[in-house]
């Protein structure tokens, strides 16, 4: 299932999407949403997107080229056992793909801009934390607090309310208050 989350974000104002696997591998389901942006939190899932082939497997090597959307890939681990800073280049890579403009050359044949997917496994933890950060950095007059956007981001995802605890999980929830945390020195630091 892939879960309409907000809208209105980055230069585009682009609507912001999360699912699980199933979701992301979807590409009828991402066309039919608009999404021509993947952002893949999960460390060891790999979807293949490549429909057109520059490079043909051969020998210990695997085949490469081009998908039908812009992919970008973070590696969260869910739970314990990130870096303090992988929520924060999480964040970093999530507002730089709405920034992003490709240029027109051969070897970025996905330019079109358009809607975000955040996705990892189930889609329950590692995504719903760093959209939260992202839409309390982004849209703080809609949530002011991280504890707010991931409210917001439970409901819109439909995440059962016996699940909460964990969804996300307090390690994940942690990381995305010290991103925060540096992220509000930086604006600081550009203020003064």
């Amino acid at each position: 299932m892939i879960s309409h989350i907000a809208d209105g974000l980055g230069p585009d104002g682009v609507s912001l999407f999360i699912s699980g696997t199933e979701g992301a591998r979807d590409i009828d389901a991402l066309h039919e949403h608009g999404i021509t942006t993947v952002i893949n939190c999960a460390v060891n899932l790999d979807i293949n997107y490549a429909d057109t082939l520059t490079h043909a497997a051969e020998s210990g090597k695997r085949g490469a080229g081009s998908a039908p959307v812009r992919t970008y890939k973070v590696g969260l681990i869910d739970g314990g056992g990130n870096s303090a800073d992988m929520m924060l280049g999480a964040y970093f890579i999530l507002e730089g793909s709405l920034d992003q403009t490709l240029p027109e050359r051969s070897s970025y044949p996905t330019r079109k801009r358009g809607n975000v997917l955040v996705h990892c496994r189930g889609g329950r933890s590692r995504s719903v934390a760093l959209v939260a950060l992202f839409l309390h950095r982004q849209k703080p007059e809609l949530f002011p607090t991280l504890s707010d956007a991931i409210s917001h981001v439970r409901v819109t995802r439909e995440l059962h309310p016996d699940e909460w605890f964990e969804t996300p999980k307090q390690s994940l929830i942690d990381a995305a208050e010290r991103a925060a945390s540096v992220l509000n020195l930086i604006d600081e630091s550009r203020r003064s």
